[in-house]
């Protein structure tokens, strides 16, 4: 039976009215999903305006909400344009993000034209996504793992995106992977003796920090790495001092210093480090995407007491890559996680072929349970 057609008209978001309409439209899409994570409205406001995200000194963006013929919303995408990633990979890129829309292939079609017009109109080579302004952005349409709850840093979609998507003549240009990982009941005595080892070996030591005031010192040192090891990474760009400010205020206030783990050489400097959050999916779920008034208890409540254990970041110098720092920074962060009664430990999405960071868990029971896809499409 052939489908009927439906008018489908795009409104560009215009006002802090609409930006609210515009986040908030995913909350209702997926208001009876039980796997749905909903990100806090304030946190969504302070990323997508130009006066409070500092990746607008490098980038631009705009934003269209999609309406049918009875003015109903049925859809939303943003329009993202990182100019300091397009002179790094030297291609001028658009990006498409904050893709959501009801199970209809002419919504979908009516909102990647109109990015696709603005990318033509910047002369742009090629349109892909979804993606964020930065790699901490939620990024990836969802392919596998549909029942499963996604980490407060995944975003989940329905399963009818990616059919959708690549109807429209996109193709796939990354995958990132997802895994949960079973904690053991005891550290393994093998890791303790080969952190042992390599500390020795190669003269490391882990930092011990007892307040976040003390943390704070190695931050800088932190962000400076993370940006020398991520800079091949899909997606990002360099974090400029502006952005290293926004994230600490935004992180270092929900870090548990028992889940922190920075490694030092010989000489006191940062060369390796893993940070992990109590998982919070299901405190957001709770706030329905409000801080006040009970959001804020419910995150607070979820740091403290939790059996889920999300994996945030982790990087080491290209100087000790595959010389067993790894091993360091999980024999310091595991009697931690076991003795804190965590029992899970879900992963964010690392890139498919990110072997170091995945093959940290191949001792350990796990399983890869969700899988995301970045699009890309010629213009």
């Amino acid at each position: 039976m052939k489908k009927n057609h439906v008018d489908i008209t795009i409104r560009e978001v215009k006002s802090q009215n609409d930006l609210r309409i515009f986040i908030k439209f995913a909350n209702k899409l997926y208001k009876t999903n039980k796997f749905y994570v909903p990100q806090l409205i304030s946190a969504e406001i302070g990323t997508l305006s130009k006066s409070k995200n500092p990746a607008f000194e490098f980038c631009e963006a705009r934003y269209w909400l999609a309406f049918d013929s009875s003015n109903r919303i049925v859809g939303r995408v943003a329009g993202i344009i990182n100019h300091m990633y397009n002179e790094k990979t030297g291609i001028h890129y658009v990006r498409f993000g904050w893709l959501d829309f009801i199970e209809d292939e002419d919504v979908l079609k009516a909102l990647l034209q109109t990015v696709e017009s603005w990318a033509y109109e910047k002369n742009a080579d090629y349109i892909h996504g979804p993606l964020g302004f930065l790699e901490f952005d939620a990024s990836g349409v969802l392919i596998e793992g549909f029942n499963e709850l996604p980490t407060a840093y995944g975003k989940y979609n329905y399963p009818y995106y990616s059919k959708f998507i690549e109807q429209l003549g996109y193709k796939k240009e990354v995958d990132w992977v997802e895994y949960n990982v079973a904690v053991p009941q005891a550290m393994p005595e093998r890791f303790s003796k080969m952190a042992k080892m390599i500390g020795e070996r190669y003269k490391l030591h882990c930092a011990i920090f007892t307040s976040k005031k003390k943390l704070l010192k190695y931050a800088d040192e932190v962000f400076t790495l993370l940006n020398k090891e991520y800079e091949s990474i899909h997606g990002f760009s360099e974090l400029t001092s502006k952005q290293i400010d926004d994230l600490k205020k935004q992180f270092i206030p929900l870090l548990r210093l028992e889940y922190v783990s920075v490694v030092m050489d010989s000489e006191n400097k940062v060369v390796g480090f893993g940070i992990c959050l109590p998982s919070l999916s299901k405190a957001l779920q709770k706030s329905g995407g409000l801080l006040f008034p009970f959001g804020f208890l419910h995150i607070q409540k979820a740091l403290r007491n939790n059996d889920t254990l999300d994996t945030l970041l982790i990087a080491i110098h290209g100087e000790y890559k595959n010389k067993g720092v790894n091993a360091l920074i999980f024999n310091d962060l595991g009697r931690s996680i076991i003795e804190s009664g965590i029992t899970n430990i879900e992963t964010t999405r690392e890139l498919e072929h990110n072997f170091m960071v995945q093959n940290l868990w191949n001792k350990l029971e796990h399983r890869l349970h969700k899988k995301a896809r970045c699009y890309i499409k010629k213009l």
